[in-house]
């Protein structure tokens, strides 16, 4: 079972990005790290330098490095970037239909962030050259078993750890909760390196924003049975980055999917690196996604 390291979703400067990065280099075991700014285009050129040093120090390290794209580029020179990303013969992760025009049937990712949720769709992408699928995060884990089914050339990779990426929006959550507008938002989204909490009236946590992006207030966690995993289909376990040891995350998934430790075990060691909301799962087993695997969260 392959582990692969998602695009980081937040906006952290660009000193912490280059140390988080030498990390997993150095000490994750992690296969493949996917790279780039997938969520505001604006943030991009505050951290690309660090970005690109991070590539050659993660190649260096042995790992596969695919650069994903924007999920909802809005001006023309998003566009235009994303455009001349899709163009490169590289490996790049889609995570926008708006890419494949460029793409011109060359091998992709398609990313979670594209809304494929049935066999048809998944065909219709591998039609076009995708060579993987991170299914969708609402997804069952006996839909993402029937869309391997249907496609058994299509490598399936499943969102294992992270706030749920749930929906993009137009306006930017951040920049209105500090009283401020989109286009002058003075990145106030870098304050919340794990995406600012979104309580109910009762104090209960519901979701978490990063700027334009709706996250989950829990923190996904594949604590199935990684036999069971590989039944469906699954090749490859994606850990979405957070604020917290994701070493020892990597770490914790890696002994799990080896069969070197129990779910229980994955939950506790999962618990210890400090995640910034509770752990769930429910979507995988086809009921709510907040739906708890265990108590225990750190002050967030």
């Amino acid at each position: 079972m392959e582990l692969t390291l998602g695009p980081l979703y937040f906006n952290w400067p660009a000193e912490k990005i280059a140390a988080f990065y030498a990390r997993i280099a150095d000490e994750a075991p992690v296969e493949r790290v996917y790279l780039g700014e997938v969520v505001c285009g604006k943030r991009a050129p505050l951290y690309e330098h660090a970005l690109a040093e991070a590539a050659e120090r993660l190649v260096r390290a042995g790992k596969t490095v695919v650069w994903s794209g924007l999920a909802m580029p809005s001006t023309p020179r998003e566009r235009r970037l994303m455009a001349e990303m899709a163009a490169e013969d590289a490996l790049v992760e889609v995570n926008d239909i708006s890419m494949l025009a460029a793409r011109a049937g060359r091998p992709f990712v398609a990313g979670p962030l594209l809304n494929v949720y049935n066999e048809a769709a998944a065909a219709e992408l591998t039609a076009r050259g995708c060579t993987r699928l991170c299914a969708n995060v609402e997804l069952p884990l006996a839909s993402v078993a029937a869309i391997a089914r249907a496609l058994p050339g299509l490598e399936m990779e499943l969102f294992a750890f992270g706030r749920l990426p749930l929906a993009l929006a137009g306006r930017c959550h951040h920049a209105k909760a500090h009283g401020l507008h989109k286009d002058a938002c003075q990145y106030v989204c870098g304050e919340d390196t794990d995406g600012m909490a979104v309580l109910t009236l009762d104090g209960e946590g519901l979701f978490a924003v990063n700027g334009v992006q709706t996250l989950s207030f829990g923190v996904q966690a594949a604590t199935l049975d990684a036999a069971e995993l590989r039944r469906t289909g699954v090749t490859a376990l994606r850990l979405s980055p957070q604020d917290m040891d994701m070493v020892a995350v990597a770490a914790a998934f890696r002994s799990f999917a080896d069969g070197d430790s129990a779910t229980d075990d994955l939950r506790r060691a999962l618990l210890d690196a400090g995640p910034c909301g509770p752990l769930v799962g429910g979507y995988l087993r086809g009921a709510a996604g907040a739906a708890p695997l265990e108590a225990g969260m750190r002050d967030a």
